[in-house]
């Protein structure tokens, strides 16, 4: 269930950045959706996708103010079931420190290369089709993976090593306990 209420908390997030200049892309999407695929079945994965899908549509036409063009957003939407993806690929069968570091990496460059791709080669793109105008996406789009990247990186220790540090607090409590 906690896989569910994070996905909110990362939609959530999507909305009190939104406006915010500095906090470009410092949400809880990315780390939610690999924490959602470490934890729940592929079953579940449509889902997640469907409320992401639904919270595009909202803020590009609610709070944005922008027109909706679905074939903008193809490419994010393929991701979002990527991300979950590599968190039940990834993280699913074992969960080390290792594996939920390479998850808060590859979470964020996947989408960083992904959504600016997409973004670039859509008609919307003020880049030019060119390598120099990719390049130029590419670089505009440093500080939002930089955030993501922390971002990501947050939630997936919080959402992995919490769970961890209870266990292991328990655990000496019950060993302290024993020798007393």
């Amino acid at each position: 269930m906690f896989a569910y209420v994070l996905v909110l908390l990362g939609v959530a997030s999507r909305y009190l950045v939104a406006g915010h200049l500095p906090l470009l892309n410092f949400t809880a999407v990315t780390g939610s959706l690999v924490y959602f695929g470490a934890r729940r079945s592929w079953r579940e994965m449509l889902a997640p996708v469907a409320i992401l899908m639904a919270s595009d549509f909202a803020l590009t036409t609610y709070v944005y103010h922008y027109q909706f063009h679905w074939q903008a957003y193809v490419t994010t939407w393929a991701w979002y079931a990527a991300a979950i993806a590599l968190g039940q690929i990834l993280l699913h069968a074992k969960t080390t420190f290792v594996r939920g570091a390479a998850g808060a990496i590859l979470g964020p460059t996947s989408f960083f290369v992904v959504s600016n791709y997409g973004f670039w080669a859509s008609s919307l793109s003020p880049y030019p089709h060119t390598f120099a105008g990719l390049v130029t996406c590419y670089a505009a789009a440093i500080p939002f993976y930089r955030n993501d990247v922390v971002a990501t990186s947050i939630v997936l220790a919080v959402a992995l090593g919490a769970p961890v540090l209870v266990r292991r607090m328990n655990l000496a409590g019950a060993e302290q306990a024993a020798v007393k």
